[in-house]
């Protein structure tokens, strides 16, 4: 009888472990399940609760595209822009602010894709010479730096910025980052 209780104590805890699968996906089975009962205001509300959530783990995997910090520099994440962007139409954003062991000089990474920003600051730095920006080149990626800014706009969906005071700076941290990776991004 021992044995039997023993059994059927794991049975339950192997299918309560089965049971409380990914939120993700009991979220779309909930979707799912208010549909076909024709409460379409609570499918629709499962949706972008389940959408929410996927943004918010492509958004953390989105971060590792990140550049490193330069040596002795330090690196704080812009733990707030993921959730400002939802303001601004939706999309992914990573970003982090980097700082000089002695404060003197610091930068600004963020990298966005699929939203409205991307699409206007595209356009700013698809004809970046003709607003009197110079026009550098990593490889095949085209940059564009201004004054305190470097730019670039890869596969006409992401868009890296770096806000800082040093241009050759700028550029050796924008050398860092994975435009390839970025280019395949969620596709």
């Amino acid at each position: 009888m021992k044995y039997v209780l023993s059994l059927a104590f794991t049975a339950g805890l192997t299918l309560s472990s089965a049971a409380q699968a990914d939120e993700i996906s009991d979220t779309l089975q909930s979707a799912l399940d208010a549909y076909a009962e024709g409460d379409v205001a609570y499918a629709l509300e499962e949706l972008d609760f389940a959408k929410q959530r996927m943004t918010s783990l492509q958004a953390s995997s989105f971060e590792e595209f990140l550049p490193s910090p330069l040596e002795g520099w330090t690196r704080e994440m812009d733990n707030e822009l993921q959730t400002g962007l939802a303001f601004m139409g939706g999309g992914i954003a990573a970003g982090a602010n980097y700082t000089a062991p002695d404060n003197a000089q610091s930068y600004k990474v963020t990298i966005m894709a699929d939203n409205a920003i991307v699409a206007s600051m595209g356009t700013m730095a698809a004809n970046a010479a003709q607003m009197g920006m110079r026009v550098e080149r990593i490889g095949r990626q085209r940059i564009a730096l201004g004054d305190d800014q470097a730019l670039a706009f890869i596969n006409n969906r992401v868009l890296i910025t770096i806000d800082g005071k040093d241009q050759d700076l700028m550029m050796t941290v924008m050398e860092q980052i994975d435009f390839s990776g970025l280019s395949d991004f969620g596709s």
